[in-house]
């Protein structure tokens, strides 16, 4: 059995990783408003909380990818209050 060291990443790359997560929450989010909302809002949450923890250069993203998976949530919640179901159609 090997054993490797552990590895570390520097500090533009935990930046990027930010960085990607905020774009990721933001396209989360956005899809989620249209499809799977009750898995693509939790994540677009996460992802956009993580990258605002690990101070994203792309800041004003990852809020607009936690406020739209705030949104996909409620739309949720909305959905199995007034029709007992978690999809939706135009028309």
């Amino acid at each position: 059995m090997a054993l490797t060291a552990p590895t570390r990443t520097t500090p533009a790359a935990r930046r990027r990783d930010a960085d990607g997560m905020a774009v990721a929450s933001f396209v989360l989010g956005l899809i989620g408003l249209l499809l799977f909302n009750a898995v693509f809002g939790p994540c677009a949450i996460i992802l956009g909380t993580l990258a605002i923890a690990r101070q994203t250069e792309r800041r004003g993203r990852a809020l607009l990818g936690l406020t739209l998976g705030f949104i996909d949530v409620i739309v949720l919640v909305v959905l199995v209050t007034l029709d007992n179901t978690v999809f939706w159609q135009f028309g």
